[in-house]
């Protein structure tokens, strides 16, 4: 059993430092930071990255969290520049009356909610991906919102990319995936 966690281990630090330098490998590793996070714990924030340039979008609940959403992904190796394109949503103090929707609404925590599950799925998904030896999970990016899962990316053979959408269907909670794969030529 010990032989097996640290395997597991072994197996998310060559994930990390693997795909790190990539953009899907840099989104994946903004996203596994923000969720383990305290204070953000990529409540509904989704994160895309173009030519290591990370987009930071969604909405939190305080400045403080904004902050340290921001901090976490230019700290990220492989970052080279962050755009913001975080809201912060109005607070609500205990007892007071909500300003818009009813008093029974619940959205906001269900977005939270989701945020968390897709950030989780995204995790999921990309480390199965990786740990297969007949995907190369480093040339697919996986982006997850509302539980539909994209990939992105390239790929060498019909096989390869049937394998990488059936591993990525497999995942709890996956809704549904969308196959954005082009084969190589």
């Amino acid at each position: 059993m010990k032989s097996r966690s640290m395997l597991g281990f072994l197996a998310f630090a060559v994930f990390v430092l693997g795909c790190s330098q990539t953009d899907s490998g840099v989104t994946t590793s903004v996203k596994t930071q923000l969720m383990a996070d305290e204070l953000v714990k990529a409540r509904n924030i989704n994160v895309d990255t173009r030519d290591h340039v990370v987009t930071l979008t969604g909405t939190v609940k305080s400045a403080a969290e904004e902050a340290k959403a921001l901090q976490i992904a230019r700290s990220t190796k492989g970052v080279n520049d962050v755009v913001d394109n975080i809201v912060i949503a109005p607070s609500s103090e205990p007892g007071a009356a909500p300003t818009t929707g009813s008093a029974g609404d619940t959205s906001i925590g269900t977005a939270a909610g989701e945020a968390v599950t897709d950030a989780a799925i995204t995790t999921k998904v990309k480390s199965k991906l990786l740990a297969d030896p007949d995907v190369s999970g480093l040339r697919i990016d996986v982006d997850t919102r509302d539980g539909v899962v994209t990939l992105t990316g390239t790929v060498s053979s019909a096989a390869e990319k049937t394998r990488a959408l059936d591993l990525a269907g497999k995942v709890e909670n996956v809704k549904r995936v969308e196959d954005k794969l082009t084969l190589r030529p």
